[in-house]
Formats: C-alpha cells, sequence, structure tokens
C-alpha cells in the first residue's frame, strides 16, 4: 500500500513538474533575447547615431516610411506620398490608426493618435541646437516642413535629392509625443514612448532593458494578424563578445550577429560554412552588407610614388581578393571587383573593376621603374591593429610584384584624425551607408567634400565626375539615375584613388526555433515578424 502511495505522489509529482516546464517553455517561446555587446547610451531617437541604439530604438519608434529587406521604400505612418514633378516637395498622407504607447501623461485616455503636427514638432526637434541631435544632417537639404492638417505633412526641399525618402526611413527622423518630452523632470532618455511593435518596460543600464509587445500596434500581416507575434524581447550588456557567443551555444540568447575574430572559426568553417557540430542546433543567415572595405590614396599628398596613376593601379591588381575573403574572412565577404558601389545597393551592376591580374602589374611597376629611376618603389600604408593580418597579407603579395610597402599601425582615434588632416598618404578605411542610395559613397569623391569638412579623404577632384555627381541630384528616374552612378563609378576604377578590398557581409546566427528574422544590406533588425516556435 505505501509503495502504491509512493508511486501516486512521484506520478503527481512529475506531471506537475512537467506542466511548470511546460508553462516556463511556452514562456520562453513569446521572449527574443540578444546580447548588446556596446552599451546603449539612451533610447532616444534623435540620438539613434550607432547600431546598438538603432536596433533598440527600431523596435520602440515609427517614421513616415521604412524599408523592406530589400531596401525598397514602403509606407510606415505615412501610407502614401506624392513627389512634385521638381523633386523639391513631398506631401505625405497619414494614417490615423496610429496611436503613441500609452503613458498616464496623456490624461484620460493614456493615448492619443499621431499626427501631421506631431512630425512637425519631431523634425524641429533635430535642428533645435538645445537638443544638440546627431541627426540634423539628414535635413541639410530641407527648406521648410509642415502640417497641412491632421493627416497631411509637407516638407520642401531646397534642390532636388532623390535620396532624400532613404533619410527619412532612418530612426532619426522617428515621431514623438511633445507632451511626454517637454513634462518637467521627465527623462525620455531613459523612459521612451513611442509607436513601435514593442514599448518599453524596464532598463537597468549596462545589465538588462525589456521591451513588452505594444498591444495597439498598427501593422498587421498578410492574414490580418496583428503584429508583433512575440510578447517580449530582452537584451543583456554582456561587454565580451566570446561571452555573449558562449551564452548563444548554451541557448541562453536567441541571436548572435557578425563575426567576432575570438569565435569566427570556432562556428564557421573556412568556407563560411556552419561547423559541423552545430548544424543541428544553429540556423546562418547570411546576406549582402552595405560597407566597402578599402584603402584609401591622398591625392594631393606628398608621395610621389602613389600618386602616379600605374603604380595605384598596379596595387589594385596586385593581390587576389578572393583568396584575402577566404583565408581571412571565412568567406564572410565578397571580392570587390566592381568599384565603390557595394553589392546589396539597388545600383549595383557588377561592372568590371580591379581582378587578380599580376603580369599586368608588373609590368605596371616596371614602367614606373623605367621612366622615373626609382628602383624598389617604397610606400607606407597606414592601419589599425584589427586589420594587421589583411595588412600584412596585402604586404606579402605586393612584394612579389615589386613594391615594398611598410605597416604603419595606428590605434583607431588616432588612425581617423590623421586621415582626416591629411597625415598620412595610403591608409586603410571603410564605409557603411547610411541610407540605401549610392550618393552614399559617391560623395566620398565629389570635390566640394574635401575633408575635414566633408567625406572625401582622398581629396580626389575629377570636373566630370564633379558634372555626373550633380546632375544625378536633379534626375528623379531612379534607372536613370543609377546610370550615372555607376558612370561615376568607372570614373573611380580608372583613375583608382582607391583599392577596394571586398564588400562586406551580414551575419546572423540564431538557435533553430526562430522564424522571420530575415536579414537586409543594411543590418536592420526588425523583431515584428519573429516567431519562437
Amino acid at each position: 500500500m505505501k509503495k502504491i502511495l509512493f508511486l501516486v505522489t512521484l506520478s503527481l509529482q512529475l506531471l506537475l513538474l512537467s506542466c511548470h516546464d511546460s508553462k516556463e517553455n511556452n514562456k520562453e517561446l513569446l521572449v527574443f533575447r540578444y546580447n548588446e555587446s556596446a552599451n546603449i547610451a539612451t533610447l532616444d531617437p534623435a540620438f539613434s547615431k550607432s547600431q546598438n541604439i538603432i536596433w533598440a530604438c527600431n523596435q520602440l519608434f515609427n517614421g513616415l516610411v521604412q524599408l523592406d529587406d530589400s531596401l525598397h521604400i514602403q509606407p510606415d505612418i505615412a501610407k502614401s506620398w506624392t513627389v512634385s514633378a521638381d523633386g523639391k516637395t513631398y506631401q505625405f498622407v497619414l494614417r490615423n490608426d496610429v496611436f503613441f504607447h500609452k503613458h498616464q501623461l496623456f490624461g484620460k485616455d493614456s493615448t492619443r493618435t499621431v499626427k501631421a503636427k506631431d512630425f512637425e514638432y519631431s523634425l524641429k526637434r533635430l535642428k533645435d541646437e538645445k537638443v544638440a541631435s546627431p541627426g540634423g544632417w539628414i535635413l541639410q537639404n530641407v527648406e521648410r516642413f509642415q502640417a497641412i492638417n491632421d493627416t497631411l505633412f509637407e516638407i520642401k526641399l531646397t534642390k532636388s535629392f532623390p535620396a532624400f525618402l532613404g533619410l527619412l526611413s532612418m530612426k532619426y527622423a522617428s515621431v514623438v509625443p511633445q507632451e511626454i518630452i517637454e513634462s518637467p523632470n521627465y527623462d525620455f532618455r531613459t523612459k521612451p514612448i513611442g509607436t513601435g511593435p514593442f514599448q518599453f518596460k524596464f532598463w537597468e543600464e549596462n545589465v538588462k532593458l525589456v521591451l513588452r509587445r505594444n498591444p495597439i500596434y498598427f501593422e498587421k500581416d498578410e492574414s490580418g494578424k496583428q503584429l508583433p507575434y512575440l510578447e517580449a524581447v530582452a537584451i543583456t550588456f554582456f561587454p565580451d563578445k566570446q561571452s555573449g557567443f558562449l551564452e548563444f551555444i548554451q541557448g541562453k540568447i536567441d541571436f548572435v550577429s557578425g563575426l567576432d575574430p575570438s569565435y569566427k572559426d570556432e562556428i564557421l568553417t573556412q568556407k563560411g560554412e556552419l561547423q559541423p557540430k552545430y548544424a543541428n542546433e544553429v540556423n546562418l543567415i547570411s546576406g549582402a552588407y552595405l560597407n566597402t572595405e578599402y584603402l584609401g590614396f591622398r591625392m594631393d599628398g606628398s608621395d610621389q610614388t602613389i600618386l602616379d596613376k600605374r603604380i595605384r593601379q598596379a596595387l589594385n591588381y596586385g593581390f587576389d581578393r578572393a583568396k584575402m575573403i577566404t583565408y581571412l574572412r571565412n568567406n564572410m565577404g565578397i571580392p570587390a571587383t566592381s568599384g565603390i558601389i557595394p553589392s546589396g545597393m539597388p545600383s549595383f551592376n557588377n561592372q568590371k573593376g580591379y581582378d587578380f591580374e599580376p603580369e599586368k602589374a608588373e609590368l605596371l611597376v616596371a614602367a614606373f621603374v623605367k621612366e622615373t629611376g626609382i628602383k624598389n618603389p617604397k610606400i607606407i600604408l597606414s592601419t589599425n591593429a584589427t586589420y594587421i593580418d589583411i595588412a600584412e597579407f596585402l604586404q606579402r603579395e605586393w612584394q612579389k610584384i615589386g613594391l615594398d610597402v611598410a605597416i604603419d599601425v595606428n590605434p583607431p582615434s588616432t588612425l581617423r584624425q590623421a586621415i582626416a588632416t591629411g597625415k598620412v598618404t595610403f591608409f586603410r578605411a571603410s564605409w557603411i551607408a547610411d541610407y540605401p542610395d549610392a550618393e552614399n559613397y559617391l560623395s566620398l569623391f565629389y570635390s566640394k567634400n574635401f575633408a575635414p569638412n566633408g567625406p572625401n579623404y582622398t581629396h580626389f577632384s575629377n570636373a566630370k565626375f564633379d558634372a555626373l555627381y550633380e546632375k544625378a541630384f536633379l534626375e528623379t528616374d531612379d534607372a536613370k539615375r543609377f546610370d550615372l552612378y555607376q558612370q561615376m563609378d568607372k570614373i573611380i576604377i580608372e583613375e583608382a584613388p582607391i583599392i577596394p578590398l571586398f564588400y562586406d557581409k551580414v551575419a546572423r546566427f540564431t538557435r533553430k526555433n526562430v522564424e522571420g528574422l530575415g536579414i537586409n544590406p543594411l543590418n536592420l533588425l526588425s523583431l515584428k515578424r519573429v516567431k519562437k516556435i
């Protein structure tokens, strides 16, 4: 009898434990967890300058327009818009069913609909010197903006700028509520109120940030179900990327983005595939990323060797980009043989740039030596410690074509300052797009953008390039504008003020039970369609 009673009691305990575990598992399926190794300094979208802040703000806020995973402009709070024939006037028709997250400061209803005047306030705030937002530059071509009525918002530009809608997709341009921000003693940095799929719940800085599902969010999926699917997002802040990776492998977080040297060989083969031991637990999602890694030449510098186009072209021909990507990047990159515009950009057309042609490189070097009498030309490449492996690879390859390249390693901040002020003549650099238009990259070579007052760090100057660049601003037809971009890219390839190394790739790792995460060339994290099964 005692034995039977014991077995019955044990069975009940196991049943209760099983029910408890089942509830805990179901609860876990509603929470998406990831680690942010860089601290989040603010949750105010006016200060969303870095990826870690942008990712968090993307869950909390909406703007007039948004991007899909192919970087096409899509409606967001604006359900439609028109652009005048001269490309200077934009009118946005707003949805009337978008509400701010609930908060007692809104009064008895605890919320209210978003109106055009909210966008007027939000954009004015970007330009307010007292706010000192780093995002004010997205309005540099804006003459004025105003709310015509509750659902019609107008923006007028000083000149046509076809990439303007892409700028408005940035988190800087998110809508925020004036009465909350200007409420006395309210800290919007740490207690944001937006319109996004998730709303702020809890934040212990440097420890944990929790966002909860917004029950009044306006977007629905294709079957009419309200987004988001998840109940919560939990972000931890382990500063060590290897520690974050271990949490992922142990199943404590659901997602890791990017490759860090501390774990890249652990999880990926040299060909860029998942190591077999993780194949049953982990999904790898990879795709083009709008980042071009390159080496730049100071075109008005004092180094006579690199001022000769033959040497710049020889350096471009003199190494195998595919080999470099395979052995040093675990195949997480695309050889940059098509100019400055990266794969993943809508106007990328895979035109012919520089491939590995050592014989041609040797002939160019020989012609330079014969004409100038400079034997064993010496060049100094300035880089930082993160890219020393690539620099040493290039050094060995270039030695084979008769060029002696010394490597000068600098701290990142020192290198950036030296590049901006022209103290280095050959340097490692990269350019990550802020918005999905190739003008991002071509602005690096416009003669009126000379550093330190603009992004033209090479001080490249070409009258034909400048004319095409200015003409592209007036062209509202995408196909015609893309053709102008490609003509500019050909000039850059021919004149070789840079050595494109590779177009970066996004690498995302998720647990097998994560669905709907997707990937995009801006590496923007969107969780409104994510499910855990």
